[in-house]
């Protein structure tokens, strides 16, 4: 996996004048039909130019849709340009020490005191966080019961049996309480308010308006999520990384932080591994078992962008089947059911 990570962040070939476009049409009957629910937008980018676009639902491309937790992978960017910056000094800071304001901490000691934004980014840290179990005391569902989402993710407890492994990680445990802390910590070293620090540096040079962000009941932005953008927007930002953080001629974020950033560091399902907050997984066309390995972005109700660097390809699926076992399923048929095959078909 390590050696794919360093290869998204290559810079692609020149885009060609034209591009094939895809016929999904039978995807498409299937869609309005009724038979994936609620699908909201799909756009697949290849070579840098779209090949396919659909919108159901009565949406356009204007539409912007909540992508859930795909926005803690925009988090993600975002520390990696305050570290090119030269406002974040890296990623093995103790996270305690930019909420000095915040002390004293509810269960602080060592084990607190110790968590890196390393450990945040990795989902890895001592936290006892577990956004898939009801009864943990991070519960992201906790959280949004409060006020002041700053004070109640620093006063998570702590796990009792953490324990850092070979690697320098403890277990995965996914956290959306630890991304919302990366959002704030960026906040802290650049001096900008997240949405408009990201908008500035990372939006702005992709041509995306009209971000739409979720808020604390105090004002603080979600950078652990529900985010709402349009399809093309997130298509652009997907683009960006297999471009190597280039886009219009300059370079947006390091190819080197892409590299990090991409590199799978824990295995957080059977079928996924996962960097800084960026999934990974192969992905096979029905009928075939070649693997097509796709670095993603992914949100509850499905929404998922995935970078396949081997197609040259952005697939962008955008969805509402919120809250439902199977729609992280739905969206990876779409995928392997009927855009693999497509891309492979017509490949150059």
């Amino acid at each position: 996996m390590k050696a794919l990570a360093v290869s998204v962040a290559v810079a692609l070939a020149a885009v060609p004048a034209t591009a094939q476009t895809l016929d999904l049409s039978p995807m498409s009957a299937q869609i309005e039909a009724g038979q994936y629910r609620k699908i909201e937008a799909i756009r697949v980018i290849r070579d840098g130019q779209t090949v396919f676009a659909g919108d159901y639902r009565g949406n356009t491309p204007e539409s912007r849709i909540d992508a859930r937790s795909s926005g803690k992978s925009i988090t993600a960017i975002a520390v990696g340009m305050a570290i090119d910056d030269g406002k974040l000094a890296g990623v093995d800071l103790p996270v305690s020490g930019f909420f000095k304001d915040r002390e004293p901490f509810a269960h602080d000691g060592p084990a607190k005191r110790a968590i890196t934004i390393r450990d945040l980014l990795t989902m890895s840290s001592a936290l006892d966080c577990d956004d898939w179990t009801d009864a943990s005391p991070g519960n992201e569902e906790r959280m949004y019961e409060t006020r002041d989402w700053t004070r109640f993710a620093l006063d998570i407890p702590t796990a009792s049996d953490y324990a850092r492994g070979a690697n320098g990680l403890g277990r995965y445990s996914y956290c959306t309480a630890g991304a919302f802390l990366l959002g704030r910590i960026v906040e802290r070293a650049t001096g900008e308010r997240f949405d408009t620090y990201v908008q500035r540096r990372l939006f702005d040079p992709l041509g995306i308006t009209g971000a739409r962000w979720k808020t604390s009941p105090t004002g603080e932005i979600q950078s652990g999520g529900q985010l709402s953008l349009r399809a093309r927007d997130f298509a652009a930002i997907g683009q960006l990384i297999l471009d190597g953080g280039m886009a219009g001629g300059k370079q947006v974020v390091s190819g080197a932080w892409l590299r990090e950033m991409l590199t799978v560091r824990a295995k957080a399902t059977p079928l996924d591994g996962y960097g800084y907050l960026w999934w990974v997984r192969d992905y096979r066309e029905t009928g075939n078992p070649r693997p097509w390995p796709g670095f993603y972005m992914s949100g509850n109700g499905g929404n998922k962008v995935v970078l396949f660097p081997d197609l040259k390809t952005v697939v962008v699926i955008l969805s509402t089947n919120y809250n439902q076992r199977d729609m992280h399923q739905l969206s990876s048929a779409l995928i392997e059911r009927h855009i693999l095959p497509a891309l492979v078909k017509t490949a150059p």
